[in-house]
């Protein structure tokens, strides 16, 4: 559920996917153009049973030719780990998606961890390493200070990142009625809807939350779904049972896909019912024990053995 800054922050990029632009912007990078964008299972576990996760995976499709696979991580502090995980995520996507270009983007809130976040991580024999990791990162230094109304207003998507990025600065209490006053003129929509989201999510427990219920008033209830709305700001529950339940059927999809592959690289040969079985499966926790055997079994066989309790299993294969 959205109920951090922390994620509120990297979800942004999933609810706002357009923000895409104004990051490559802010960062000085090659503007992509138009594109399709795709909200990725954020899974990037390796063939070996260690799970790995990023908070947030774009898949940019750019109608000028450049796709990009975007990785979007929230860090609040200082890491010494971190640089290894960021190396990991980077090679794996990399191999995993030969026409996409992987790029690290990290954000932080405040200017000391995104000071020690851009790196560069050297990984290796000390004064002689094999990798460098340089990660991008917006935070309050080179995200704007967006405390006008018709700024506001002319790119919502902006000023909604401006206060969840400057969330603990000194000036958060003009960037929220600059955006309120830009809100309360915007069309009731979905799109309003999330932005409010966000923002209430985004400053929970922090002492702005209450000025921007001040800000907003009964205008939060009016939105479009305002049913789904508590006081904290969180989303109902079969909102988030929604967004749950489509994670897992990434989740389905992911795990399939690196069984076959598995299998494939291992030599190990399966009919076309058994590729169906595979894709057709529902069941993750299945699906994760065939992937947990064809990593060492002999033969196919062993992968879709039955054991005593599989009889229930089958049953969630269709």
């Amino acid at each position: 559920m959205v109920n951090s800054r922390h994620e509120a922050l990297h979800r942004a990029y999933q609810e706002i996917p357009e923000l895409f632009t104004r990051a490559f912007d802010l960062l000085e990078l090659p503007d992509p153009g138009p594109a399709s964008v795709t909200v990725r299972n954020s899974d990037v576990t390796d063939v070996t049973p260690l799970e790995r996760r990023v908070d947030t995976l774009l898949e940019l499709e750019c109608e000028a030719g450049d796709d990009y696979l975007l990785i979007v991580e929230c860090q609040s502090r200082k890491d010494p780990d971190k640089a290894r995980s960021w190396a990991y995520y980077l090679s794996v996507l990399a191999n995993r998606h030969k026409r996409h270009h992987p790029v690290l983007l990290v954000l932080c809130t405040d200017v000391k961890t995104a000071k020690w976040a851009v790196g560069p991580f050297r990984i290796g024999i000390p004064g002689r390493p094999n990798l460098h990791v340089s990660p991008f990162v917006l935070s309050p230094e080179n995200v704007p200070v967006i405390t006008d109304v018709a700024h506001a207003a002319a790119d919502l998507p902006m000023a909604v990142y401006s206060a969840l990025t400057h969330s603990a600065g000194p000036r958060i209490g003009e960037i929220l009625e600059a955006l309120a006053g830009a809100m309360k003129q915007a069309p009731n929509d979905d799109a309003l809807t999330v932005y409010a989201d966000l923002i209430t999510n985004g400053l929970s427990g922090s002492p702005a939350a209450e000025l921007w219920r001040e800000l907003m008033g009964t205008r939060l209830f009016d939105l479009p779904n305002s049913q789904s709305w508590v006081a904290e700001g969180f989303r109902d529950q079969g909102r988030e049972e929604g967004r749950q339940e489509g994670r897992q059927e990434g989740e389905v999809k992911s795990k399939a896909e690196d069984l076959l592959q598995v299998l494939h690289t291992r030599g190990l040969m399966i009919t076309a019912e058994e590729h169906a079985r595979v894709t057709d499966c529902r069941d993750l926790e299945l699906l994760n024990r065939w992937f947990l055997r064809a990593i060492t079994a002999a033969d196919v066989q062993e992968v879709f053995a039955e054991e005593p309790g599989d009889a229930t299993d089958q049953a969630e294969v269709r």
